[in-house]
């Protein structure tokens, strides 16, 4: 299996993203990074978070109207409360922020580079030969999430690769692209080499769902997509 992992400093890079020039014949396809928003929303769940202390400034300030707790001291526990749950939030933001920002994800015409770690540089090779199958979730905004299914007995380590992996996936982790911007057009580009290196047909991938009011009928919830390529 030629899977590794290399770690190396970003400043040092011959092509963004990449540790070394490509071998004679390879060529870059498709280059990019997640939705940094996004990321922040899917992965370290600031948007839950949010929704999660928002909840409970809510139930303090009706259980202190309720008691009927003097208002400067409502007053004074909602501020410390609500400095904290700023804190936290913005604390997963910056972490979405800085993931997405460290991230270089490639797609050549013989592999899928990951470039990742915030704390910890390090670069995935994912050579298409241990890649059995692909598959797309592409939802209405066209951000796309494509894990890579690995051919047995080839895995990663499930907290090497987070979060760029399948979520709950543990015993045989996937690999992931997530929260990638113009995701339908990424799929089909990873779709068609993957079919062009194992010599089979490529398989369609789904268009996102158009969003309300443009004319066009909508799908509730996200809009999936096979890509799946079958190892030879």
């Amino acid at each position: 299996m030629n899977m590794h992992t290399d770690h190396d400093d970003f400043a040092t890079e011959p092509i963004p993203g990449l540790p070394e020039l490509l071998p004679e014949g390879e060529r870059i396809l498709w280059q990019g990074a997640p939705r940094w928003s996004a990321l922040a929303a899917s992965a370290y769940h600031a948007r839950s978070a949010a929704l999660y202390f928002g909840i409970l400034l809510a139930w303090r300030l009706v259980s202190g109207l309720v008691a009927r707790e003097a208002g400067a001291s409502i007053a004074l526990s909602l501020a410390f409360f609500t400095l904290l749950a700023g804190i936290a939030v913005a604390t997963l933001l910056l972490l979405g922020w800085l993931a997405a920002r460290t991230t270089m994800y490639t797609i050549t015409n013989k592999r899928v580079v990951l470039r990742i770690g915030i704390a910890l540089p390090m670069t995935l090779n994912i050579p298409f030969k241990v890649v059995a199958a692909a598959s797309a979730r592409v939802r209405a905004d066209n951000l796309a999430d494509i894990p890579l299914h690995l051919a047995p007995p080839n895995r990663l380590a499930f907290l090497v690769l987070w979060p760029h992996c399948r979520p709950w996936h543990l015993r045989r982790p996937e690999p992931m692209l997530r929260c990638v911007p113009d995701g339908a057009r990424v799929a089909r580009i990873l779709s068609d080499a993957l079919a062009a290196f194992h010599g089979v047909p490529a398989q369609a991938v789904a268009a996102p769902a158009a969003a309300p009011g443009q004319g066009v009928p909508t799908q509730a919830g996200d809009v999936r997509g096979a890509i799946g390529i079958a190892a030879a």
